[in-house]
């Protein structure tokens, strides 16, 4: 495990997955603890997709490729680049893997940098191919609800968005997207938790790209998170139903799942980001936490 450290916070990520498993200040844990009873995991990365395709599999220049739910980076061990005592850089690129699901060579770089009380994460990736690259990335954060035992349930907390505006929501009609049936929801007042808030999966709302802070805070204690979103097309909020999970996702997303009339073909596939050969692509978040 890596640790990152300073007068604040301790940090701990895990190469496998380059995955957030610990954000904790003197008193307070607040990332999801990964209970499997409810979900397994803490904060994974996803790539190459967002989200499940039709099947667990698409089809590109004539071959079918299979792959499972948010993609393969969250199931391999990076490889790290530097580490000091605040910062840390891990890389993932292909392999004969990952190219017999995904027909690309990559490298994806996830960096983390403590300052004082804020976490950044950024998500980089590149087409190291002769060829055009299609992909999805996104992040996956889960957070303690409520982050201490003593400090209320899961209804006392909201997340609080800005900008204060209406959002295009696209539902969800498990697994799959259906951006042909958005709805407007007025988020100049919070999100109130509860756990059938989840009972159609997450509650996915169009960034568009524009900055957008998420506040998640208890209204019986001055415990919580600010999620600040850079670039995202998306963002998830989620919480298994019905399990009544003591946690919640805040997931910046580029990239959806299939939609409900989604034809299989990758060249057609809803919400992707294309590189051409050599050429970049960073989306970043940050987190901090009080």
């Amino acid at each position: 495990m890596i640790k990152l450290k300073n007068d604040y916070l301790t940090v701990t990520i895990n190469p496998l997955g380059a995955e957030l498993t610990s954000v904790k200040s003197a008193d307070t844990e607040y990332i999801w603890t990964a209970d499997k009873q409810y979900w397994g995991r803490h904060a994974p990365v996803l790539f190459p997709i967002v989200g499940r395709l039709k099947d667990n599999q698409y089809q590109f220049e004539g071959k079918t490729y299979e792959m499972t739910q948010h993609g393969f980076a969250r199931d391999n061990e990076f490889t790290v680049e530097n580490q000091t005592d605040t910062e840390v850089t891990l890389s993932l690129s292909d392999n004969q893997d990952s190219l017999a699901k995904y027909p690309f060579k990559f490298k994806l770089t996830i960096s983390y940098v403590l300052t004082d009380h804020e976490l950044s994460i950024s998500l980089n990736v590149l087409n190291t191919d002769t060829k055009e690259m299609i992909f999805q990335i996104g992040a996956h954060p889960g957070f303690n609800i409520p982050f201490n035992p003593y400090e209320g349930g899961f209804e006392d907390y909201s997340v609080k968005f800005a900008p204060q505006k209406d959002y295009v929501k696209v539902p969800l009609k498990p697994p799959y997207s259906d951006p042909n049936d958005t709805s407007v929801v007025d988020l100049r007042q919070p999100m109130q938790l509860k756990h059938d808030l989840f009972d159609q999966d997450a509650q996915v709302l169009e960034l568009n790209g524009e900055e957008t802070t998420l506040l998640l805070s208890s209204s019986v204690n001055e415990t919580g998170v600010s999620i600040h979103i850079n670039n995202a097309k998306y963002v998830g909020v989620w919480s298994p139903y019905p399990k009544e999970a003591p946690f919640v996702c805040v997931e910046p997303w580029w990239g959806l799942a299939d939609t409900v009339d989604a034809d299989g073909q990758l060249d057609n596939k809803f919400a992707t980001n294309r590189l051409a050969p050599k050429e970049d692509f960073t989306g970043s978040y940050s987190l901090t936490f009080f």
